[in-house]
């Protein structure tokens, strides 16, 4: 369920805003939403999983926090986040 090293750099590769970039809002989102997809798989096979359900609610709301912290600083840099990684259908 955890991200690989290799797949954390090609997130933080798409995502970095600049060339020293890992750890901006844009590459925590991307990260998050890697683990909230994961998570959604794995519960689907295992719904009495329910530390882990807990767990992904808080990642959830990370997320959410983040977002809301985009869209305040930068309209246009939100709106091509999320179409970016398909979520708020």
């Amino acid at each position: 369920m955890t991200l690989t090293q290799q797949r954390k750099h090609e997130l933080i590769n798409e995502h970095q805003v600049h060339e020293t970039d890992t750890g901006s809002a844009d590459v925590q989102i991307a990260m998050l939403t890697e683990r909230i997809n994961r998570l959604s798989a794995h519960l689907k096979s295992n719904k009495s999983d329910h530390a882990s359900r807990r767990g992904l609610l808080t990642i959830i709301g990370r997320r959410k926090r983040l977002l809301a912290y985009v869209q305040k600083e930068d309209l246009s840099r939100y709106q091509a986040l999320i179409a970016k990684l398909g979520i708020r259908g």
